[in-house]
């Protein structure tokens, strides 16, 4: 795997709290990225290494194999936070001129490139507008202009759709693609599972400091499926429970089943087609990753609250 960030070991305390607890992981170029956990999991805490905001108490970060340096490589990041991190009094223009700068772009080059994405996205008109005045959308749409603007190697994009309409929404997460597409590796948080399930090939779940889950998008709902199939036979048949299979859910002409332990989908068919039933459709129903998301975090609280009891 030709990684572009890597993290080995990585740990930070806060006073008690081991906000990341021996986290290792590996980000491939080019691949978009999810960092998953719900609330204090430590994934803001591992961003914000990530990006030199704060420094590992132990452990290692390499960009491009090397260790990483955020006096050296900060131009080589793009971070757009959660929370707005713009002026809100200055305008939109000389704000986006004046932080493109920042990360090393020449004053005509950071204009070419602002004129560019402002036509793009529409946002010509808003170049003497102050960012107090914008919607929660609008300034959302300039936030991850500001961080793609330099063509950063790596891109962290935090709760990235919050506040756009589904039209807007669709148009920045085009981008995502196209820019994964050109070689730029992005690393994607959210709490909406549905949007990770659609965009990220690689996903890393965080709970309580440590890694819980890690692996490709596909690989991980093969690995917690549970045998779940959707049937779905002629009006005029009829589909019961019985030894190879139980009846999860059931309309006058679908099934939800869940096979039974020792029998095979290869039963199943052979069963039909001794009942005569006429199958019009037959689907494995793999987990949602949402699904697979709680049923880890709440097995991973449960398994605090024991140790804490015993």
């Amino acid at each position: 795997m030709d990684a572009l960030l890597s993290l080995q070991n990585l740990k930070k305390y806060y006073a008690t709290q081991k906000a990341v607890d021996d986290i290792s992981f590996d980000i491939e170029r080019g691949s978009i990225f999810g960092l998953l956990g719900p609330n204090g999991a430590g994934k803001t805490t591992l961003l914000r290494m990530i990006t030199g905001i704060f420094y590992p108490d132990s452990g290692a970060i390499l960009l491009e194999g090397n260790p990483f340096n955020p006096m050296l490589d900060i131009e080589k990041i793009g971070y757009m936070p959660e929370e707005r991190g713009m002026y809100k009094k200055m305008k939109i223009g000389e704000q986006a001129l004046y932080l493109a700068q920042l990360k090393g772009m020449s004053k005509a080059e950071a204009t070419e490139k602002i004129k560019y994405w402002f036509k793009k996205f529409e946002m010509e008109s808003w170049w003497h507008k102050k960012v107090e005045d914008l919607s929660k959308g609008m300034s959302q749409k300039l936030q991850f202009v500001i961080t793609v603007l330099h063509e950063p190697k790596l891109i962290i994009l935090d709760e990235p759709f919050s506040g756009l309409d589904p039209l807007n929404a669709n148009l920045i997460k085009d981008e995502i693609y196209a820019l994964a597409k050109k070689g730029s590796t992005i690393i994607f948080s959210t709490h909406r599972m549905e949007q990770v399930e659609e965009i990220c090939d690689h996903i890393v779940l965080v709970n309580l400091g440590k890694k819980i889950l890690d692996g490709s998008v596909a690989g991980i709902k093969q690995q917690y499926k549970e045998n779940i199939y959707s049937i779905e036979i002629n009006a005029g048949s009829s589909l019961t429970s019985n030894a190879i299979f139980s009846i999860i859910k059931e309309t006058p002409s679908q099934f939800l089943i869940k096979i039974n332990e020792g029998h095979t989908v290869n039963n199943v068919l052979q069963f039909i087609i001794e009942q005569k039933i006429e199958l019009i459709g037959f689907n494995e129903v793999l987990p949602s990753l949402n699904d697979i998301f709680i049923k880890l975090v709440e097995g991973t609280h449960a398994g605090a609250r024991a140790f804490q009891n015993i």
